[in-house]
């Protein structure tokens, strides 16, 4: 496996704690948020894990807004808005850049893939004078494919390496095949020269070796071993004993 030394687009995130009006009110009571001072990002691939509603998605939206991309996912050129439900949590951290910049980007958020599916083919049906846009993500419109084949389509087709790549919970509609056909793309991606910051739930997906995985413990996201998260643990423990897990729950 090829280890590549690249030097990371995203160092930090800060949050700017004196700015904060109040940590009694959301987005900043959030459990992910409220200790928040400073995040060392890996050069390669960062992933956050936890339970759900601890402020994951809302954390890396706030990174990918402070960066310029779209809150509701897509590239920097991307301006459309359907519901304007990001937080102000974006205004309120630093982003410690290096000195290159990526030629590419894209903030994936999964549950709003599809505003992003339909700006593109409204834009599409546009007058233009240049190639349609979906030629960037395989030649067909992603409302075409099935869900999990539009999100495989875009790694496959509109990263271009280079880049940094936000991902919210891209395993949401992949199969586990699919999960790790992205693993694959991941480490083509890597090899030139792109980061990953992103948010799973998938034990598969966090399988990506070399990852810094921050998993929130106790309201502190603290670096832990693949093997030693939670998500891992209880996966296996559940294929190792499915029948007794399933009376636990059950009966």
């Amino acid at each position: 496996m090829k280890h590549v030394n690249a030097e990371q687009y995203l160092l930090e995130v800060k949050l700017l704690r004196d700015k904060v009006p109040s940590f009694d009110q959301y987005p900043f009571s959030l459990d992910i948020i409220r200790d928040l001072d400073t995040i060392v990002l890996h050069p390669n691939v960062t992933f956050f894990v936890g339970e759900n509603g601890t402020g994951k998605s809302t954390l890396l939206e706030a990174i990918a807004a402070a960066y310029g991309f779209n809150p509701e996912g897509g590239t920097k050129n991307f301006s459309f808005t359907t519901r304007a439900s990001h937080s102000e949590l974006y205004k309120y951290i630093r982003l410690v850049k290096s000195y290159r910049r990526p030629k590419d980007g894209f903030f994936l958020r999964a549950e709003s893939f599809y505003n992003v599916a339909t700006n593109i083919d409204e834009l599409d049906e546009a007058p233009s004078f240049g190639p349609p846009i979906k030629d960037s993500y395989g030649g067909k419109s992603l409302h075409h494919q099935s869900h999990g084949e539009s999100f495989f389509s875009l790694m496959t087709h509109r990263f271009g390496g280079n880049g940094l790549y936000i991902l919210d919970e891209p395993e949401a509609a992949m199969s586990p095949t699919r999960q790790m056909a992205m693993l694959t793309r991941m480490q083509q991606l890597i090899n030139q020269d792109s980061q990953f910051i992103i948010a799973t739930h998938s034990p598969i997906i966090l399988a990506y070796p070399g990852a810094m995985i921050l998993e929130l413990i106790n309201g502190e996201l603290v670096q832990v071993p693949y093997e030693e998260t939670e998500h891992y643990s209880i996966t296996k423990d559940f294929l190792t004993s499915h029948e007794r897990f399933l009376k636990s729950l059950l009966d």
